[in-house]
């Protein structure tokens, strides 16, 4: 019965879809837009619409789908003129004020003015956009008014441009782009994939900016970039969701009646003509962490196909997975187990940039001497594989992966839609290419059933010398250059100006957001969105079930909690990444790759900590294993996961030169990873010292494990792989600290209970774990880590109390209060790229941070303060926004196989979280006070404070570090 409702279920939206197509006919038109044509995609229930306005020539794409998380975007072809970051800096500024919403920052203000499950602008090669999603229709159409007049009638007021783009204070660079920009090119592999896009695409320039040239941009240069750029004609528009289509374009028409058809500027950015082998050398950083031999990045890229060709871009995509993805690949095998490089480099792979297809196939961390060797064992391998044809099981399992893909019911496929969409449309593309993948499935299939459809391909794209090769060389001298450079701008500036370039950022429209539209605390149901789960029991394994609608999908995770030993802890994260990568004595790693390509969607295994929602120092641990696969693949996947786990061979002639294969890719990663993430490494630092959870995890992911990994190079290998045989033999077992959940459909459960059932019973008895004595957490109040970026990032963690406690709630409410301002402080004044507070709620810890920050001592000195600001009375305190801020967390759409994860992962059931909603909804003005007193004013001292970044001399008495740290024993 079940089963026929879903079939009704299905075949009825697919009807509705069908119908919904036949009402509108290419001609039709609609609110001044007329339809050009549509399509309809039984297999993802949606038709899609292609439409143009009459008046200014406006681009428009619908996908209507029965998806109530509802998806606007407004886009505009930005073809950067020089590499001074203009569109970059224009996709900041127009967000700050428009006509018909005259405040600072109205983008940041309707943050706690909506229910938004995405919020964004973004700056691609060649195009701007501005999206947004959605539940809720009158918050939808309150976003689309305020990005519509953003972007169409932004103020640019010239100190919104100094704020976001470039200024000069107190004789420093400021600004948020500038700063966010310094930060990337402190990633190598950013900076080595941007000299990539430079020398493949000549006429491009760098859209988000060099700092060396974004101090020559001028306000006047802003604004005519925008008037030339953000116009309806140049504009392509795109939603999504359940909303009805005639609405969105009566409010879009509305919009743009004001404006003329004219002609825009639609250059397509071509790559280089090769027409041979062309080298091109580049210089780069140094990472202190590596060895200096090492550190050369090389790639070898060919032009493909155009766009306007979906079915050879999907083919490209397979051909790209099968050479390069999974341990057992051609080229993993050729050249990193050869030990030519640790890993992939960044533009590694295949992908669309502009209106051609690029492959690349690269390394990072290359020895002088092998760089040159690099593209000859490229060049031999795609020989080999050509030779030798590719093997078609292999073909099946990529194809399944998609398919997969496909079926898996994801809360944010708008943006999936969005982003197969836009960039080909952008580029002449079809926007409608990528969406139809039965058809596309179904004509690959033919093509490859054919015969040697992809040995064509390779001969034609890759089997020649038209090829760009492109190497970054590291400099010692290079972040000196970058210091001197900047320094030396500054005294020219400062020298022709007399002073005027000098901008403190005081003329600035007001703050109240009285103009902007919001939604209303009276719009938060008081119940929580209900999706049961319900428990049963195999001997004394407990199992949570979640029945739901799963596309024939079952989703597998288990938890499995055990002590362990600081030592053995610190080997979790190689030993969860070895167990994928060595094989077993039976099955080679490539042979059990296609097995879990043909037969699932992947299996992982990671550490797990959880902290008790009743007790900040009472912690449990152990690991977590996921997966899923179509129902009729679930007793495969059990069987998989077995073997992976229990089979792994450690004691294989290859395991020890895998192993430190494995150290090796993780090490030349470390410096870029801190980089680009620094402000959660700061993060996990600083509450490390205050709770045994945030101890586990600065263990396991933070600063401590990579100085871990760092010392592991340099041990014993063999002794470490008998500590990872140890992890092994406690990794899975049959006792009551196993837990298992599955989601499914209601007609996959009986056969899962059956398959789950003999999957637990073959399980082996748990082994007895090692102790031994924890390290001391971090003691230092105050701490610098010196690492050679152009900014820095700062973090301050104060312990408060457990998720159960009646003041958590308060907290909540509290750190979105003082958003707003920190936003201000730490970004608008400060010039850092964010500054933000937060609160862990099940960590027991309040704490704020900055990301890429010029001035991380003011940034910390000012957050000190911030219990003040609530307490004496002098800060507006906006409760009801900080409510609904809370709550579009609270209640973003899920993916259907996060439904019920909050209970499983944390232990906290529905009728806490019902609990606590209500809870947060009763917050007083007088509570938050009290919160902020109680835990922000009384419990600064307590507070740990770090920053990563130069050494500085305001440093001086901090707890001063490099990645050298010290974990003194009890």
């Amino acid at each position: 019965m079940i089963r026929r409702a879903l079939q009704h279920a299905r075949r009825s939206l697919a009807t509705a879809a069908t119908t919904f197509g036949r009402d509108l006919r290419p001609g039709d038109r609609l609110h001044g837009f007329t339809l050009q044509r549509s399509k309809v995609v039984p297999e993802l229930q949606l038709t899609a619409y292609q439409l143009q306005h009459d008046r200014t020539g406006a681009d428009y794409l619908h996908i209507r789908r029965d998806d109530r998380n509802n998806w606007f975007s407004i886009g505009f072809k930005t073809n950067p003129p020089d590499e001074t970051g203009v569109p970059h800096i224009l996709e900041h500024t127009t967000l700050c004020g428009s006509e018909k919403y005259p405040v600072h920052d109205p983008f940041f203000l309707m943050m706690p003015r909506t229910f938004a499950s995405f919020m964004n602008a973004m700056t691609s090669m060649d195009n701007t956009v501005y999206p947004f999603a959605t539940t809720n229709k009158t918050d939808f159409y309150n976003l689309m008014s305020v990005y519509l007049d953003a972007t169409l009638h932004p103020l640019l007021r010239e100190a919104d441009f100094r704020q976001e783009g470039w200024r000069l204070e107190d004789n420093v660079f400021k600004g948020v782009v500038y700063n966010e920009m310094k930060g990337q090119y402190s990633d190598s592999n950013y900076l080595y994939y941007i000299r990539f896009l430079n020398q493949i695409f000549p006429d491009a320039k760098n859209s988000g900016g060099e700092p060396q040239k974004m101090t020559d941009l001028t306000y006047e240069d802003l604004k005519t970039f925008h008037a030339r750029n953000y116009h309806p004609s140049n504009a392509k528009i795109f939603t999504y969701g359940d909303l009805p289509l005639v609405d969105h374009l009566s409010e879009v028409d509305s919009r743009l009646q004001v404006f003329d058809k004219r002609e825009v500027d639609n250059t397509i950015m071509m790559p280089i003509n090769l027409q041979g082998p062309l080298y091109r050398t580049v210089k780069g950083p140094v990472d202190p962490l590596v060895d200096r031999g090492i550190q050369f990045k090389t790639s070898t890229s060919w032009i493909t196909g155009d766009i306007a060709d979906p079915l050879e871009s999907i083919a490209l995509g397979v051909l790209s997975s099968y050479l390069l993805d999974g341990y057992g690949s051609p080229f993993y095998q050729g050249l990193i187990e050869a030990g030519l490089g640790p890993d992939y480099s960044m533009n590694t792979g295949f992908d669309f940039l502009g209106p051609k297809g690029i492959f690349s196939i690269g390394l990072n961390g290359v020895k002088a001497a092998d760089v040159l060797k690099v593209k000859d064992t490229v060049k031999a391998i795609l020989y080999d594989v050509h030779r030798k044809g590719f093997d078609k099981t292999k073909i099946k399992g990529f194809l399944h992966q998609k398919e997969l893909g496909q079926k898996h019911k994801t809360a944010d496929f708008g943006m999936i839609a969005m982003n197969l969409s836009l960039p080909r449309w952008f580029n002449g593309g079809d926007p409608f290419g990528m969406l139809s993948w039965d058809e596309l499935a179904a004509e690959l299939k033919s093509k490859l059933s054919q015969g040697s459809y992809l040995e064509d391909l390779l001969e034609k794209y890759l089997l020649n010398e038209s090829s760009l090769t492109l190497t970054m060389e590291p400099n010692e001298s290079y972040a000196a250059e970058l210091l001197f450079d900047e320094k030396r701008r500054l005294e020219s500036i400062t020298a022709d100006a007399h002073g005027e370039h000098e901008h403190h950022l005081e003329d600035r429209l007001p703050q109240e957001a009285d103009c902007l539209p919001t939604v209303s605390v009276k719009d938060i149901p008081l119940q929580n969105n209900k999706k049961p789960v319900r428990d049963s029991s195999h001997g004394n394994i407990k199992v949570q079930w979640r029945e739901a609608s799963t596309n024939g999908l079952t989703y597998f995770r288990a938890i499995n909690k055990f002590k362990l030993s600081t030592e053995l802890r610190s080997l979790l994260p190689l030993f969860t990444e070895s167990i994928l990568r060595l094989g077993t004595k039976d099955k080679t790693i490539e042979q059990l790759e296609d097995l879990l390509k043909l037969r699932t969607g992947g299996l992982n295994a990671s550490y797990y900590s959880m902290t008790s929602p009743s007790d900040t120092r009472t912690t449990a641990e152990g690991l977590l294993f996921s997966g899923y696969a179509l129902d009729s693949n679930v007793p495969i996947m059990y069987e998989l996961l077995q073997t992976i786990l229990q089979e792994t061979n450690f004691d294989g002639p290859e395991a020890e030169s895998r192993i430190r294969l494995l150290l090796q890719s993780s090490m030349s990663s470390a410096m870029d990873n801190i980089a680009s993430s620094g402000q959660y490494y700061a993060r996990c630092y600083a509450e490390a010292g205050l709770t045994p959870g945030a101890f586990l995890n600065e263990q396991t992911g933070g600063l401590t494990h990579i100085q871990n990994t760092l010392s592991l190079a340099a041990q014993d290998i063999g002794e470490i792989i008998s500590k990872l045989k140890t992890i092994q033999s406690l990794a899975l077992s049959k006792s009551s600290n196993l837990r298992v959940s599955l989601t499914c459909a209601p007609d996959a459960v009986s056969a899962n209970e059956n398959a789950l059932q003999e999957f637990l019973s073959e399980l082996p008895s748990p082994a007895a774990v090692p102790q031994s004595v924890d390290p001391l957490p971090p003691s230092s109040s105050k701490t610098l880590f010196a690492l050679p970026f152009q900014v820095s990032y700062s973090a301050v963690a104060i312990p408060t109390v457990p998720y159960l406690d009646p003041a958590s709630p308060h907290l909540q409410i509290l750190a979105e209060i003082l958003e707003p301002k920190i936003h201000s402080e730490v970004r608008e004044k400060g010039g850092a790229y964010d500054g933000s507070s937060y609160v862990s709620n099940l960590g027991g810890i309040f704490g704020f941070h900055s990301y890429r920050d010029p001035e991380p001592q003011n940034t910390v000195n000012t957050v000190r303060n911030a219990g003040t600001w609530i307490t004496d009375g002098k800060f507006s305190i906006k409760l009801d926004e900080a409510k609904i801020a809370v709550f579009k967390k609270l209640d973003a759409p899920e993916n259907v196989n996060e439904e019920g994860m909050v209970r499983f992962l944390s232990g906290v059931d529905e009728e806490m979280e019902q609990r606590r909603r209500e809870q947060l909804l009763k917050t007083t003005v007088d509570d938050v006070k009290l919160a902020a007193q109680r835990f922000l004013v009384e419990r600064m001292s307590q507070a740990r404070v770090v920053v990563l970044g130069e050494k500085q001399d305001w440093a001086n008495g901090w707890d001063n570090k490099s990645l050298d740290i010290d974990m003194p024993t009890r």
